[in-house]
């Protein structure tokens, strides 16, 4: 099978997200990490399938509009983006009132990331969709997850 960028993007991607998770010191049980890499799956999967499908098809994602496994694999690369979020929120103890600034400057980064990814043919807007609305997405996703971060952090894992 011939790759091209997009799909030597998302291979290199998850091989250096994964050895990321796997090297940072612990932090979290084993179950918390899980449910830290899901959520980003989860909400890749979760917004690129409300968005990139009829009757909205806001954008392609890599080389077809059918669903791949290079589809797949670009859903769980965003598992040690969500890691690292978390990860980083725990470990510069982000207090409540930063949060929103934490929030920004993930958000941003997270549409610079996407940017690079539609420079490199991961997605491919179309019907009007502009990385503005991404960025919003982004604020409220991250917005979500810092509320999450705090559940868990008050309420311990045995709730979940």
């Amino acid at each position: 099978m011939n790759y091209n960028a997009n799909e030597w993007c998302i291979i290199l991607s998850l091989i250096a997200g994964s050895f990321l998770v796997l090297k940072l010191p612990r932090r979290f049980s084993k179950k918390t990490t899980c449910v830290y890499l899901i959520c980003g799956v989860f909400f890749g999967f979760l917004f690129d399938h409300t968005l990139s499908v009829l009757p909205v098809s806001y954008y392609v994602i890599n080389d077809s509009t059918s669903f791949e496994l290079m589809d797949f694999l670009s859903h769980v690369m965003y598992a040690p983006i969500s890691y690292l979020f978390f990860y980083l929120y725990d470990y510069f103890n982000i207090k409540s009132a930063y949060s929103l600034l934490y929030i920004l400057i993930w958000a941003f980064v997270s549409a610079v990331i996407e940017r690079f990814c539609v420079m490199i043919g991961i997605f491919h807007y179309q019907h009007g969709y502009s990385i503005f609305y991404s960025f919003v997405i982004y604020l409220l996703v991250q917005s979500f997850w810092v509320v999450f971060y705090r559940m868990i952090q008050t309420y311990g894992e045995k709730h979940y």
